[in-house]
C-alpha cells in the first residue's frame, strides 16, 4: 500500500497483519502527536476492536510507525570509512527532525507508563543504539577504531545530543550539528 506525501504507512507483523489489512495508515499522528484509534482503524478500513486487539494502547501503535519510519528512513550506511557512515547516519537521523512532537510524547508516555517505556526502550530506542553501535563496530574491524575506545559511551554521546536537544528545544538538529558531531565522535574513537 503506497503513501501519499504527508502519511505513512506502518504495519504489524504475525496475525495482526491479516486482521488489521496489514496496514494503518496515519496521516495526523506524525504532525500533530495525536492518533486515534478510530482515525486510525478507518484509514486501515479495519474496525476498532482490531486495533484495540493488536495494539494495548494508541503509544503502542505510534511506537510501531516510528520502528518502520526508522528503518525506512534512516538506513545503516556503509560509505567504507568511520566519518563517512557516522555523517551518513547523523544526517539521516537528523533529518527526521520533524518528528519531534512525536517522538517527545513517546518519551513522556515512557515516562508515565512503565510496561510501556519498557517497550519503547527495549524496540525502539535499543534498536537505535545497536545501528550505531554496529556502525562503531565495523570501523573497529577495519582498524579505524582505538582498541581501547568505549564506543557504548560514544553511543551515548550522540543520542545524549539528540534527545537532549529534541526534549529542550533549546538549538537546531540540523546538518551542521550532524557533521560536527559524527566528526566529534570520530575523533574520540581514534
Amino acid at each position: 500500500m503506497s503513501t501519499t506525501p504527508g502519511e505513512t504507512a506502518f504495519t504489524r507483523t504475525g496475525p495482526s497483519s491479516a486482521a488489521s489489512g496489514g496496514t494503518i495508515r496515519s496521516s495526523a499522528p506524525f504532525t500533530a502527536a495525536r492518533p486515534t484509534v478510530p482515525g486510525s482503524a478507518a484509514r486501515a478500513g479495519a474496525g476498532k476492536q482490531t486495533i484495540y486487539r493488536w495494539w494495548p494502547s494508541k503509544a503502542d501503535v505510534v511506537l510501531d510507525a516510528m520502528l518502520d519510519m526508522a528503518t525506512e528512513k534512516v538506513a545503516v550506511p556503509d560509505e567504507g570509512s568511520l566519518d563517512a557512515d557516522l555523517s551518513a547516519f547523523l544526517s539521516a537521523t537528523f533529518r527526521q527532525r520533524g518528528q519531534r512532537p512525536v517522538l517527545v510524547g513517546l518519551m513522556a508516555q515512557a515516562v508515565l507508563d512503565p510496561a510501556f517505556g519498557t517497550a519503547f526502550r527495549d524496540r525502539f530506542l535499543l534498536s537505535r543504539r545497536a545501528a550505531l553501535r554496529g556502525i562503531l563496530d565495523r570501523a573497529a574491524t577495519r582498524g579505524e577504531v582505538a582498541p581501547d575506545a568505549d564506543l557504548d559511551l560514544l553511543v551515548d554521546v550522540v543520542y545524549g545530543v539528540l534527545w537532549y536537544r529534541l526534549l529542550l528545544d533549546h538549538a537546531p538538529l540540523d546538518e551542521a550539528l550532524a557533521q560536527r558531531l559524527a566528526s566529534l565522535v570520530a575523533r574520540a574513537a581514534k
